[in-house]
C-alpha cells in the first residue's frame, strides 16, 4: 500500500501548494489561466512526445489494452447517454464522459505501478490508448462543438492536427513507428520543458480550489455525482469482468488491469475544461472526488487481488 498512499501524497502536497498560492494571490488574478496555458500549448505537449517517442508500440496489440478500451468506451458511453437524455450539451457531455473514464496513469499512475505492481511499464497501455486514441478524439469534439462559426468538412477533419495536445502526441508516435532515436541536444530540452506540465497543472488545479465550495453540492452535483461513480465503482467492475470472464486473465494480469481502470480522473482534464471554457466545475469536483474515493478502492482491489 505504500506506493498508493506515497501517489497520493505527492499529488496532494502540490495541489495544496497551489491552495496556498491562490489564496495569498502570488500569481495575481490571471495565474490559473496563465499555468493552464502553458501545460496546454507548451509543457504537456512536450510531455508526450518524450514519452510516447521512446515507448513501446507493441503494448498496443495486447489484451491488456483491449480490456483498458472496452472498459472505458463502456463507462464514457453510459456517461454520454445519460447526458443525451438529459440534454447537458455536447461540450458539457464531453467533459463528464472523460472524467468517468480517462485515469490517472502519468503522475499518479506510475508511482502505483511501480511501487504496488512492480513495473512502471505496465501503466503504458493505458498511457498510449488515452493518448493515441481517447485524447484527440475528445479534443476534437470539443473544437468542433465550441462557439463559433461552423468550419469546411475539410478543416473539421484536420482539427487534431492543430491541437498541441494531439500533435505532441503524435508526432511522438510517429518517431517510435519509424525507430528514429531524437538526438540528445533535441530531446534534452524537450523533456525538460515536459517536466513542468505536471506540476502546473496540480498547481492551476489547487488555485481553482480557492472559493469553492464542497464537491458533489452545486448545481454540478448530478453529473459529478454520476462521473465519480462510474470512474470509482463502474469501469474497474468491468474492466474485472471483462480481463477474468472475456479475456482469462488471472493473477498478476488481473490486478494490473483492474488496478490501473481504478485510478481517479486525471488532472489534465481541468485543463481541457478550463481551455475550452466548458464543464470547469464539473472537472474539478470529478477530480477531487474520484482522488479522494480511490484510495479505499484501491485497497481493496489490492487486498483482493493482490
Amino acid at each position: 500500500m505504500r506506493g498508493v498512499l506515497t501517489g497520493f501524497a505527492v499529488i496532494a502536497v502540490v495541489i495544496g501548494v497551489g491552495w496556498i498560492i491562490g489564496r495569498r494571490g502570488y500569481l495575481g488574478e490571471n495565474g490559473r489561466e496563465v499555468l493552464t496555458r502553458l501545460a496546454f500549448h507548451v509543457a504537456s505537449p512536450a510531455l508526450l512526445f518524450t514519452t510516447l517517442a521512446g515507448a513501446d508500440l507493441s503494448v498496443v496489440f495486447s489484451s491488456r489494452l483491449l480490456v483498458t478500451a472496452l472498459s472505458t468506451a463502456a463507462a464514457a458511453g453510459v456517461f454520454v447517454a445519460v447526458g443525451v437524455v438529459r440534454r447537458w450539451g455536447v461540450g458539457r457531455t464531453t467533459i463528464g464522459a472523460l472524467c468517468s473514464s480517462y485515469v490517472n496513469s502519468g503522475n499518479l499512475g506510475i508511482p502505483i505501478a511501480v511501487y504496488v505492481l512492480g513495473d512502471a511499464s505496465l501503466v503504458a497501455p493505458v498511457l498510449l490508448f488515452q493518448l493515441i486514441a481517447l485524447t484527440p478524439v475528445a479534443l476534437t469534439v470539443l473544437d468542433l462543438s465550441g462557439p463559433g462559426e461552423k468550419r469546411p468538412l475539410w478543416q473539421a477533419l484536420i482539427t487534431p492536427l492543430r491541437n498541441p495536445i494531439a500533435v505532441g502526441s503524435l508526432a511522438g508516435v510517429a518517431v517510435s513507428a519509424a525507430g528514429v532515436t531524437v538526438p540528445g541536444p533535441v530531446m534534452d530540452p524537450l523533456t525538460l520543458i515536459g517536466n513542468m506540465s505536471v506540476p502546473a497543472v496540480l498547481l492551476a488545479f489547487g488555485i481553482s480550489l480557492c472559493g469553492s465550495t464542497l464537491p458533489g453540492r452545486g448545481a454540478e452535483r448530478h453529473p459529478v455525482l454520476l462521473s465519480v461513480a462510474l470512474k470509482s465503482v463502474g469501469q474497474p467492475a468491468v474492466a474485472w469482468a471483462l480481463a477474468s470472464g472475456v479475456f482469462g486473465l488471472r493473477g498478476a494480469p488481473l490486478l494490473d488491469v483492474v488496478v490501473t481502470s481504478a485510478l481517479p480522473a486525471a488532472q489534465n482534464l481541468f485543463t481541457y475544461a478550463s481551455r475550452y471554457r466548458v464543464g470547469e466545475v464539473l472537472a474539478r469536483e470529478s477530480i477531487l472526488l474520484s482522488t479522494v474515493l480511490s484510495v479505499p478502492v484501491l485497497v481493496v482491489i489490492a487486498a483482493l487481488l493482490g
